[in-house]
This record gives C-alpha cells, structure tokens and sequence, in this order.
C-alpha cells in the first residue's frame, strides 16, 4: 500500500512584527514586480531571482515572474527543482507572471528552481535573457542534397479548388466553462468525381483574440467587444490547396475555445481537442448520408468519403488528432468525451507537426509522419519524436511510424497565421534571437535557416507526401519517409532527413529489459543521475528520443551508448533471445552521434545463435548542425544490406548478438535500434487492446483515523496487456514505478492511497498516478490521483515584543506566536509604513544586506525605510512549532540622532496592508 507523508515549502526567513494582535497568518509580499525576498533553501537566503511565494492557506503559490513576455505557446511552461518536477504553473494575464499552488507535492527545499518550456530553460537561457550558440561555434557547411525519389508529392494536382467556411452552433465540452465554437475553413477540388478522401487539419496552442490596428493580444475566450478572433484555423490554406489540387476535401477546424481554457485541463486538453476534431468528423458523416443538411461550401465540394480520412495536427493538435485517432478505435470514457455517437469514419493516418505528447501515448496501429522543426523554439525537445519510438513492442508493428526531420524549420511558420508579415494577428519567429549571440544554426540568415516560405513549401510538402502513402495508398511515396535516404524535390531547398520504425521492419534489436551490452553500456532516456543517463550537463543540446516525461526517472525508454578512444573495440548487444531476420533485405539501424561531427564509422556484424558471425558492412553516420539551443542529437537511418550473411554460413534465423565496431579514432555514438528491413508498406489493421484512463479522486482529510481511497481507473477495451505505472511521493517528490497487467473488469491496476486525518492546518496533499503503454494496451487519460484537501482552519497568530526599543548596534526583537501548531511552515507578511510620530528609522541605520535581502535596494541615498520601494519582511514560524523570534538588525553610526522608529503593518493576501492587522513597531537609541 503506498503511503503519503505531508511535506510542504518551506518560505523565508527574515521579518520583523510587533506587539500583542492577533490575525491570520500570510505568506503574501506586496507586488508581482517586487523583491523575491521569500526564500527556501539558497544559500545566501533568497530565492533566485524572479522567484516568490504568496499567497496563504490553500492559496498559496509559488511565483515566477519572467523577464519579458513568454508567448502564448504549445509547450507546457513547467516548475522544476533541480531534477524534480514540481508542477504546470498557470499564466497570468499579463504572460510574464505565472503561479504554481503550493501542497504537500512540493519538496520542502526549493533548491535549483528553474523554469522548463519543452526542454529550454525559460528563466536563463530563453526568455528572460536570451542565449545564442556560443561565439566559437561556426556556421555548419551544407552537405550535398539527397537523391529524389521516384514520386514528388509537392507538385500540385490537376484540380482547380474552391474555398468556403461553416460556422455552426458552438459545442459544450466536459471541463470547459465556455462553448467551444464549431468552425473551419473548406478547400475542395473543383470538377472530381465520386467520394473524395478526406484531410482535416487542427491547429495548435496560439493566442485566441487580437485588437486590429495594434500589438495587442490575449488569450480570452469569447473575445471581448472590439477584438476579433485569431484566424489560427486559415494558416493551413496552403497546404489545403495542394491537397485540393490532388483530388482531397480538406476541411481545417478552429480551436480557440479549447486554447484559451485549457490550462486547467489535466491532459493540457487533448481530450478536448479530440472530441472537437470528432464532432466536426460526426458532422461530415451526417452530411454525407443527408446532402441538403450540409452548408453551402460542403454541397459544393465532391462527397467526403469518410472511410479515407487523414489528421493533420499542429503542436497541442497533433496530441490531438493522435487521440482522435484513439479515441476513434478505443472509445474514451463518457464522462471525459465531448462527443457520444458512434466511429462512421476510418483513419488512415497523422501527420503530426511540431507536436506535442505530453501523454506519451502514441496510436500504435494508425500510421503517422511526425515532422520536426530542427530550429523549434516553442516545442523546443522536439518531444513528437515519442510518436515513433514510443510504439515499439506496444501493438503489431504494421503500421509505419516515420520522423521528418525538417533543418532550419521553427514552430510557428508552418501556420501563415503564426507568421509575421503574413498573419493577419501579432506573430512572431518562435526561435528567439539574441543580435549580441546569434545562433549559427538558427538565426535568421544564416545558411541552415529557412526562410518562413521555404518552410511552409516543405511542410506542405511531407503532408501531401503522407497523403499519398497512407490514403492513396502509393507505395512509391514511402522512400521519402521511411529512412531510404531520398528527397522530395519540391521541399527544396529544405534539408529533409526521415527514419522509421514499424512496416517491413522485423527482429528489433532493441534496448529493452532484456538485452545485455558489452564494450559499452546501457543508458538511460530519463534518469537524474549522469552516470545512467544518456545525455549529462556537458552535452551541448538536447535530443528528441530523450525528451523527459512527468516522471522524475523513467523505467524501459533506453539506448546503447558507445564511447571510444580508438578504433576496434567493439559494442555487443545480445537480446534475451536469438532473433529472426529471415526475408529481410538490410539491416536497418538508427544511429545518433553529436552535432557538427562527421566521419563516424562503425562495422556493422552479426553472431548467430551457432557461433558463425559475419560483418555486413561499414556505415558513416554525420551529425546534425546543432547548438546547445536545439535538439540535435537525433539518430540517423543507416541500412547494411544482408547479402554477406550467406557466403559466412550465418543462420538469419537465429541471431544471437549484434556488434558495431568503431573504425574512427575516436567518438560517441547511441544505438536506438536495428532491424530486419524489407520494402513495402503492409496492411494494417487495429489490434483489439485494452485502454487504460486515469481519474483524479478529490477528499476531505478528517480530523482522525486513516482512510484508504483508491485512483479511479478505467479499463475497457478487450484482452490484455501492460502498463507502467508511476506513483509520485508527496515525502520526497521521487516516483516509484511497478509493472501492471491489465485487462477489462479485472482489479489489478488498484491503487489504494491512505489519508491520515489530523486536527492540524496543512495545505493538503496530492498523490500523483501516471501510467504508459507496455505492451498490447494504449493509455488514453495517462495522469490522475487522490488529492487530499485540508479542512483545519489557519491558525491567527500574535505578535509581542521582546526587545522593541534598543541602542543603535542592537537588534530589534519579536516573537511570533500561532494559536496552534500547524503541520506546514506558516509565513507572516508585513510591509513598512511611515511611522506616526518623531523620526523613522532609515536605510543607513540598518544592515545593509538586510535591506537588499527584504527590498532588493542598496541603503545609498540615505532614505527613511518607508520611501524604499517594495520593502517587505517575512517570518516562518515552521510545522510542528508554536512560535520563533524574529531580527531586524541595525547598525552603529557616529552620527547623534533623536531616537528613530520603524513600523511594519501586516499585509492581506494581496500584498496590501490590512487596516485591522498586528501592527510592529520600534524605537533605536543612540548611545548613552
């Protein structure tokens, strides 16, 4: 049985109070722009800059405040202490200030806070003060472009198209306060004949309203009188025509409602997102079985044949057309879906654009093409590429699952809605850039970065190129995504690297939990110790097959990592058993070495299960242009043919290990995987799986006794498979992780949570569950929990003096002292107010690290305390105490003075003194 320990924030430390009032115990300082002067575990006493906690009782918050203004992005801005994820904070209006509550999830020492936004550290790096590649880094040289394929999807088709939109009634969506509006834009062929297939596009997380005429955006929904709603839905026209022009109906939705609601969303609103892209698919099946119902721009266009649908999602709608796609092959739970009718469409596949995946819970039988901006300041970790890792081993391996990794390509120009000088709203590049640090790599101008047309001719492009595979069904399409190393003329000129899993590929090697490695070792994906880890703090950038999860070390996600100082001694990998790669054609493998480096060789061998071992080949592997700003240790396809396995007597049927021996002097490199290989593009059909959706329970603690509850799960579906779950401890902010089998009505994903009931004010607790696909299963909702809310009232407190008048050197003194103890730290607040009578104290007469650490000002020029701009004082009375005494220092000066007081006066939680609040003052004396 797990079991929780209450634990807390603690917040800071120097304050002074006064004299003999009660009142209500607060953690509030005066203004989102002040001094972050709370502090929890820094050194010198202080939270990092940009930093504070407010607020009190079940309100209080941990605070950052950015330096400039984080956009409106798709990424999730997250809170981490060192390793540990300490929560989403939710956005402020004004998109610099952003609040994480405070409960008992929450690691006592906030030690190393940092803020994440798809892996770029926002507080040092990205938005607060900007950071290029680094002045010894070159601009990377361009390598020759890749031979063309035998088909160029990116011409457009023989088809003239006509454009229209709908509007109908907007749709109410569990969770979502506000309607949700129910609008798109249509493209069509002009002239085609019978069914057409269908592509329907989602955008991602953008700004909702903006005011004609200025820089003025927000994120409301509906917008208010006089701003008009961003067009995000119109930024695929494009796209649109191309596909029009080949003979589809494309339709693209709108999806400001679920933008601008949700940030309350557990599932950061795929769910929404899902059951939107659905009822619009609902819509088209019923007017395609009742013509006259359809809006005028769908009567014109050829029928939708809804047995041939593509998805096309960008950022937050690529997780959600993924669920749409789930959901449409494994119904969600009633209670969580917008939309209750019945599947009248099939899926053929997704194109997934700069996605995210927060779930990590990609469709493992519906084919899909992620495409990954190499230059993505937004979705910065290029996290999508979770769609073609995370389904291996986890269904049949049919469908194809292809990575499209697009150089010099940011976020935002694959939307012309998102793109300045061709939006009509704000918009912006996504990639900031520093004109003092610019990014060799992706700064615009440099040779790697496309200009915001090229990029969007290659987005166009791979969708169309996507189309073509998965819907029309042309095989020929398959080499431009599959890893065979050719182009896409019409995406030029754009560099275009793919790899793949999935399709012909059989016999995975596989660094799984039963593989061995020898010559180098296994590493861990997502794992706070370096030693383990795949990549460590040295590493300049991230990769995409590493992007972290909501999990603090992740269980299975690994990769064989080499390391060599010269060449010939090689790295084995042998599988828990021998492996078939009979009937195929090449040994496929991905291979990631570091950025910028070239000439990476390695022999490529095979051992069977008989002794008989033979080299196949020798394979080159470059890397990608990268800076410690992108994420560019991504793995490269390479393929050795079989053919030298039958001449050494080697049993493709029985393979025993793989090898991969270095023939450079020195270097790094990762193996992903390696794989039988065979062209063709087969068949898929959904397996009948288990879906696995986790709730979130929410209970009173009690005031005795323990009480088990348990995490709502639901499994439907059919048959059986596994799942990993995690569950966080609120004690230690660590998650520990089991194995589950899971099968419909069975109990043995159980849960059990015990609550401690107590008579003591704490800000309650949350336990965390989180849960990914194995094996034979798919996760819709993947987090939930038991939260525990407090239900003891704060304990008021009191102020007495200890030492209130005092000789200059001396200092003042007081005591606070709660009416009881409470099982959390209880923070007081108090701000300084001009003193009545006689002198006041001013900032020569008091310490002066004192005076930095409570206002952030230096005590020169000589000014009383109540002219120093934000000054505040905080005291922590800590869980389990009844009270503390608590300092101002002051100092000794050669100047005679009258006696000089101070005061103090505490604040409410909005950081304003409160007229009926304990009042703190005190008087200092020259020497006698």
């Amino acid at each position: 049985m797990f079991r929780a320990r209450r634990i807390w924030v603690t917040a800071a430390a120097v304050l002074a109070v006064t004299g003999g009032v009660s009142g209500s115990a607060q953690a509030v300082p005066p203004t989102d722009t002040g001094p972050f002067t709370a502090t929890a575990a820094a050194d010198d006493g202080a939270l990092p800059p940009g930093w504070r906690i407010t607020g009190k009782g079940s309100a209080r918050q941990l605070v950052w405040r950015s330096g400039r203004q984080v956009p409106m992005g798709d990424a999730r801005v997250e809170f981490h202490a060192g390793d540990r994820l300490l929560g989403v904070p939710r956005p402020a209006r004004d998109g610099r200030t952003f609040r994480l509550g405070l409960d008992a999830t929450t690691p006592t020492q906030l030690t190393d806070l940092h803020v994440v936004a798809g892996g770029r550290q926002l507080d040092a790096a990205g938005v607060t003060s900007g950071s290029g590649g680094g002045p010894s880094q070159a601009a990377p040289r361009r390598p020759a472009p890749l031979p063309p394929g035998a088909v160029d999807p990116g011409r457009p088709g023989t088809y003239r198209t006509t454009t229209g939109e709908y509007t109908l009634d907007p749709v109410r969506l569990p969770g979502y306060a506000q309607p949700v509006e129910m609008k798109a834009v249509v493209v069509a062929p002009k002239g085609a004949t019978g069914k057409r297939p269908l592509a329907l596009f989602l955008h991602g997380r953008h700004y909702t309203c903006y005011k004609p005429g200025t820089d003025d955006i927000t994120g409301d929904w509906p917008c208010p009188t006089g701003i008009k709603p961003v067009p995000s839905y119109r930024g695929y026209l494009r796209d649109q025509r191309l596909l029009a022009s080949q003979g589809y109906v494309t339709v693209s939705v709108s999806a400001n409602g679920i933008n601008a609601q949700d940030a309350d969303a557990e599932d950061a609103g795929a769910q929404a997102r899902s059951s939107l892209v659905r009822l619009h698919l609902a819509r088209w099946a019923d007017w395609s079985a009742h013509p006259r119902t359809a809006p005028a721009v769908v009567r014109d266009a050829p029928a939708a044949d809804l047995s041939r649908v593509l998805l096309i999602g960008h950022s937050r709608g690529g997780e959600g057309v993924n669920r749409a796609a789930m959901d449409s092959l494994y119904p969600p739970p009633a209670a969580q879906d917008g939309y209750h009718g019945p599947v009248r469409w099939k899926i053929r596949g997704t194109v997934l654009i700069g996605p995210t995946i927060f779930g990590q819970n990609p469709v493992a039988d519906v084919p899909s093409v992620t495409l990954l901006p190499g230059c993505d300041g937004d979705v910065s970790d290029l996290q999508g590429e979770v769609y073609v890792d995370g389904t291996r081993g986890v269904s049949r391996g049919a469908a194809l699952h292809s990575a499209v990794y697009v150089e010099g390509a940011d976020h935002n120009f694959f939307n012309t809605e998102w793109t300045p000088g061709q939006a009509q709203a704000p918009a912006e590049d996504d990639f900031y850039d520093d004109p003092d640090q610019r990014d060799p790599v992706c700064s615009p101008g440099t040779a790697t970065r496309l200009t915001a047309d090229q990029q969007h001719r290659a987005g166009s492009t791979y969708i169309a190129t996507a189309a073509r595979l998965f819907v029309a069904g042309d095989d020929r399409a398959r080499e431009l995504l599959d890893g065979s190393g050719r182009r896409a003329p019409s995406a030029d000129p754009a560099r275009v690297l793919t790899h793949a899993v999935g399709a012909g590929r059989r016999g995975g090697f596989l660094p799984d939990g039963q593989v061995t490695v020898s010559g180098g070792r296994l590493c861990s994906a997502v794992d706070p110790d370096p030693a383990v880890a795949c990549l460590d703090d040295s590493d300049q950038g991230l990769s995409p097959h590493f992007a972290q999860w909501d999990t603090s070390k992740e269980i299975g996600r690994r990769a064989v990592a080499l390391r060599w100082s010269a060449a010939g001694s090689p790295t084995t990998v042998r599988p828990g058993g021998p492996l078939s790669l009979s009937g195929a054609k090449s040994l496929a493998l991905r291979v990631i070495v570091p950025p910028d480096t070239t000439g990476t060789r390695l022999d490529v061998s095979l051992t069977d299960a008989s002794g008989h071992r033979a080299t196949l080949g020798r394979v080159r592997v470059d890397g990608l242009p990268g800076t410690r700003r992108t994420a560019s240790y991504w793995a490269r396809e390479v393929r050795v043919p079989l053919t030298a396995a039958t001449p050494a007597g080697l049993d493709l049927r029985h393979i025993k290990s793989l090898s991969l021996t270095p023939r450079s002097r020195s270097g790094r490199a990762w193996l992903m995987d390696a794989w039988g290989w065979r062209p063709g593009t087969p068949a898929v059909t959904a397996a009948a799986l288990p879906r696995v959706d986790i709730g979130r329970l929410t209970v009173k603690e009690g005031d005795s006794g323990v009480r088990t509850y348990r995490v709502p799960v639901r499994v439907s579906g059919r048959g059986s498979g596994q799942v990993r779950i995690y569950l966080g401890d609120p004690a230690t902010g660590r998650d520990t992780s089991r194995l589950v089998t899971v099968r419909p009505g069975g109990h043995d994903l159980d849960v059990p949570i015990e609550v401690k009931g107590n008579t003591r004010f704490d800000y309650g607790v949350q336990h965390d569950l989180f849960v990914k696909a194995v094996h034979g299963a798919v996760v819709g909702a993947h987090h939930g929990g038991v939260t525990a809310e407090n239900d003891d009232p704060m304990p008021t407190y009191t102020v007495t003096p200890v030492a209130d008048r005092v000789t200059e050197g001396a200092p003042l003194r007081w005591k606070v002292t709660l009416s009881a103890p409470a099982d959390v730290d209880i923070n007081p607040g108090f701000v300084v107010q001009p003193v009545t009578t006689g002198p006041e104290l001013s900032t020569l007469d008091v310490d002066p690290r004192w005076l930095r650490e409570n206002s952030g000002e230096e005590p020169a020029p000589e000014r009383p305390l109540s002219k120093v701009a934000n000054l505040s004082l905080w005291t922590t009375v800590p869980a389990g105490r009844s009270g503390v005494e608590i300092d101002l220092p002051t100092v000794t000066d050669q100047v005679t003075e009258q006696p000089e007081s101070v005061l103090f006066r505490a604040t409410d939680e909005n950081g304003e003194p409160r007229a009926d609040g304990p009042v703190l003052t005190g008087t200092v004396l020259d020497p006698s």
